[in-house]
């Protein structure tokens, strides 16, 4: 009796379905979308003005896309808003841009719009801006779940950040953020001023 020989298809990696989540770091339109979108929001910086990211977002959502792209756009607009309007009131100093995009949980975005300004910088300028661009990637990273890179990412961050306090003063009370690397807290701390820290 003759068997009947079963094809079984080959699956390489481009044709495997995308993750039922908005993962940046596993797909590839999760990807474009977020890096569309922070690059809309960088430029919307620069010119003080939201039309960049609302057309971009318009542009996205146009496609249909499934739902958990849909989510991101949408969850994201408001936050660029709200973002975009504190600095569009005159903060031109990256950190203090860099501290609003943290308070709105943007911490890709804050990456983006800070590794302009590190690009020209020199020195311990240049330092410090590496430092908080690490620190918003640790919760890139834990967002998603990689633990392991973001707490090397912390220990890189910490190492910088700790013998800066005098210059993070100027912008927030740095405590928080460090004992947040440190525990690698997945809740991230609010970057206040010292004057608005409630004992």
């Amino acid at each position: 009796m003759n068997e009947r020989k079963i094809r079984i298809p080959h699956i390489d990696q481009a044709e495997t379905a995308p993750p039922p989540v908005f993962e940046p770091f596993q797909d590839r339109r999760s990807r474009d979308i977020r890096n569309a979108l922070s690059s809309a929001l960088a430029e919307a910086i620069a010119e003080g003005r939201p039309e960049p990211f609302e057309r971009e977002a318009t542009r996205l959502l146009d496609d249909r896309p499934p739902e958990r792209y849909r989510d991101y756009i949408t969850d994201r607009l408001p936050r660029y808003h709200r973002a975009l309007e504190a600095i569009a009131r005159g903060i031109t100093d990256p950190y203090a841009q860099g501290v609003e995009l943290w308070n709105e949980r943007l911490f890709f975005e804050m990456h983006e719009v800070l590794e302009h300004a590190w690009y020209y910088a020199e020195g311990d300028h240049k330092l410090l801006l590496q430092a908080m661009i690490r620190a918003a990637g640790v919760y890139v990273k834990l967002e998603y779940g990689y633990v392991r890179q973001a707490a090397k990412m912390a220990v890189k961050a910490r190492e910088v950040l700790e013998r800066s306090r005098e210059v993070l003063l100027h912008y927030f009370e740095p405590e928080e953020l460090l004992t947040a690397l440190a525990r690698l807290d997945p809740v991230p701390p609010r970057l206040l001023p010292p004057s608005r820290r409630q004992d």
